[in-house]
Parts: C-alpha cells; structure tokens; sequence
C-alpha cells in the first residue's frame, strides 16, 4: 500500500511537471526575438575555403601600411567573397598609446551605414503588411512636417531615398546643438522646398530619421527593440547595439580621434536620430550584415526585399563628384532606399559610407558575386575609404591602383568636407540640390 501511495505521488508530480512545463514561456517567432538559425551561425565561421580571387597576403601588407599612417588610429576589416566570411581582422589601436589593439570584436560606430538598416526594417515591416513604401508619411511619422503640407503627398519611400524636397543635410546643425529631434521634424515645415516631394535627391539625417518613428509607430516597440528582434538576433548580430550605451558598454571599444589621432568625446547627436546613424557592432557582426544583405539568409531577407531596397532609384551625379579620384573605373551613382549603387568597370555594386565625429564607415559588394567588404576606423580620415576599391580591382582582376594612397609620400586626406554627416548645412547646397532634379521612379 505504501508502494502504491508513493507511485500516486510520483504520477501526480509528472502530470504537475508537465503542467508547469506548458505555462513556462515559448521560444520567439521569427516575428518576435528570434534566435540565429544553425545555417546562421555557420555562416558567421570564417571559411578559408570560399577564397577565389582576393590576394589575402597583399590585402593585409597593405592594411598594416595604411594602420601606419599617421592619421589612422584603429581599423577593422572585413570580407566576403562567394558568399562566406573568408577575411576579418583589426589594425591599430581603440585609443591612440593606449597599446590596446582592435580585433574583430572590437565595437565601432557605423554612422550613416545604419540607414541601410533602418531601410531594410521598413521594407520588412512592407512585406508583412504592416505598412507600404507608397504609404504618406503623414500616415506613420505624426512629427514629419513638410513644407506646404506636403507630409500628405510625400512618401514613406520619398524618405528613404532622400527626395522630400528639403535642401541638404536640413537642421544638422540644429540637431548637433542638441535640439529635439521630434520638434526639428515639424520645424522642416518653415523651409523652402528645393522641389516638390518625389523629383529631386537631397541627403538627410533627421527627416531620415522619421523611419525610426514609423517602426515605433508600427511596431509598438523601441527602435532599439525592433531592431534587435526582427535583424540583430535572427541574423545573429551579438554585438549589435543603437545607442552610445551600446558602445561604450562594450568589453572592447573603439575611442573616436580627429585627424591627429587626438581622443574626441562621444558625441550623441546621431544616436538620437538612430535610423540615420545610431547603429554600433563589431567587424564581425558587420560581416554578418553583409552576408545577410547578399541573400544569404533568405528567412531573415528574402530576394524580393533585397531587390526591392538595392534597386537605382534616382540618380546622383554629386556623388561622382565626390569620389573623383575613382573616376577611372566609377560609372554612373544611383541610390536606392539606404543604400546607393554604381557602375564600378562595368559591373553593378552596392553600398555605403558613413561619418560621425571620430568614426568613418563602409560597406561594398557585388550582389551576384556575393563578395563584399565592411571597414570600421576610430578617426577624422578619409584614407582608407580606398580599400573597398582596391577589394573590388582584386575581385575583378583589374590592373593595381593606389587607391589607398600609401605611395605618395604623404599622409592621408582627413575629413571630405562634404562627408555626408558632417557637411557643409548653407544655403549654397540648395543649388546643387536642385540639379539633381529627376522623374518620380
């Protein structure tokens, strides 16, 4: 009887086991925290294997040339070729005389790199119904205030690709005074539009920044929270974070420098418009990024999406301007939503570049190749802007050019001055704007 009693009791325990067991929480939806998927964390291997046409030998000799340059603090590098992480590691130092050296887990920011994500969470949110390209944003960002009212025309997709109309770089100044960035958005309503919503191309920061508005709004979360739930942990971005928190948290950080390897503060202006440049990872997770943004990871961004935000919208003769010095091989220069493209020697590439105070950013790749490069530096150069040139003149097979500008004999170029976050905010960029007019795509 005493047997029996004890198995009664040792029944009655399982069944309130399992009981217990179905009240604990689920794991997450894709929709929700998703975790990396074991192809995700294959993925993020680095495979020696996948080499085909990149000189891994030459690139890192000449890396550690350029981390030589007086300008130049820290850097990190890394490369996809065929669709896998065959090359990542980090030059220089987080602080300049500190003797601590950047790896590949070393936080940097990404600055205007981050708009590309913040696209790719818009066209996320389009695919699932939650809200359309075509949408006005009158409709999603309650801050947005156009001048003539024309918050109700413009769309969310005139916003991502830079054509609200505004002059360029509208109220930068204002935000980096530390004004609010909800009350700068429905200050642009005072402005005199350059053209109307949809026919010119202008770059901005904190009309951007309304697509960190709309995912909110949309979302019912943070944007720090959105992001992390629907792209950082699915893809597997450990690293990835939205705020200066985020960065100096980190157990190896990168400390911003001028162009005289002089330390800077960290300066949060950006981070309070995190759609146009508030995203923090290390070199690693950007690779990751990368392998996403080529197809890789088709649950977390599937092909539609991708063609949908990489697509030439608009064309942007300023840019070759910009970047003269690659005329040789550098065609034509479009943009998209976030991101811009080129005709590179006669094949299509993708990408970005980014700039905060203290911080430069890139990222490049041939989207049928699959091969890319991500660069992250702590300083006020512009030097090694070139490599992602060099990457490509070795994926292609084209003849050497010193685009790093290691051969010259003197030290590098500091800050363009018409780096995208960091340009000049006068009236004279109304013109220039205003060339650029295009057709509605």
């Amino acid at each position: 009887m005493e047997r029996q009693y004890r198995i009664g009791l040792g029944a009655l325990a399982l069944v309130i086991g399992a009981a217990l067991l179905t009240m604990r929480p689920q794991p997450a939806t894709q929709g929700d925290r998703a975790s990396p998927s074991r192809a995700h964390l294959q993925l993020a291997a680095l495979s020696t294997s996948s080499r085909r046409d990149i000189d891994y030998v030459a690139l890192d000799a000449r890396l550690k040339r350029l981390a030589q340059q007086r300008p130049v603090v820290g850097l990190a590098v890394g490369i996809v070729e065929n669709g896998r992480i065959t090359f990542l590691n980090g030059y220089g130092e987080t602080l300049a005389g500190s003797g601590e050296l950047v790896t590949p887990d070393t936080v940097f920011r990404w600055a205007s790199v981050s708009k590309g994500l913040a696209a790719t969470m818009i066209a996320k949110l389009d695919e699932q119904g939650k809200l359309s390209f075509n949408s006005p944003l009158i409709q999603y960002a309650a801050s947005m205030k156009l001048p003539g009212g024309a918050e109700a025309t413009a769309t969310i997709g005139d916003m991502l690709s830079h054509r609200l109309g505004l002059y360029r770089n509208a109220y930068d100044n204002k935000l980096e005074e530390g004004q609010d960035t909800h009350l700068l958005r429905s200050s642009l309503a005072q402005l005199s539009a350059i053209c109307p919503p949809g026919t010119c191309w202008s770059y901005q920061n904190v009309a951007y920044d309304g697509a960190s508005e709309i995912v909110e709004h949309v979302t019912h979360k943070s944007y720090p929270q959105a992001v992390r739930d629907m792209l950082f942990n699915p893809i597997g971005m450990t690293s990835a974070s939205v705020t200066r928190d985020g960065l100096e948290s980190a157990k190896s950080w990168a400390r911003p420098h001028d162009g005289g390897r002089r330390p800077l503060k960290v300066l949060d202006a950006y981070y309070r418009v995190p759609a146009a440049g508030g995203i923090n990872s290390n070199i690693k997770d950007m690779a990751l990024w990368l392998e996403a943004q080529m197809g890789e990871m088709p649950d977390v961004l599937s092909p539609h999406l991708l063609q949908t935000i990489h697509a030439s919208l608009v064309k942007t003769p300023g840019e070759r301007q910009r970047l003269r010095k690659f005329l040789e091989r550098l065609g034509e220069a479009d943009y998209g939503y976030g991101w811009r493209s080129y005709d590179y020697a006669g094949h299509r590439i993708v990408g970005h570049r980014g700039g905060v105070s203290g911080y430069r950013s890139l990222i490049l790749f041939d989207p049928q190749r699959k091969s890319g490069v991500v660069a992250l530096w702590n300083s006020n150069t512009n030097q090694p802007a070139g490599l992602e040139f060099e990457v490509m003149d070795m994926l292609y097979h084209l003849p050497f050019r010193d685009w790093l500008e290691l051969d010259h004999g003197r030290a590098g170029p500091i800050a363009e001055p018409d780096d995208p976050e960091q340009g000049d905010h006068s009236a004279s960029i109304v013109a220039d704007s205003a060339r650029l007019a295009t057709a509605r795509s």
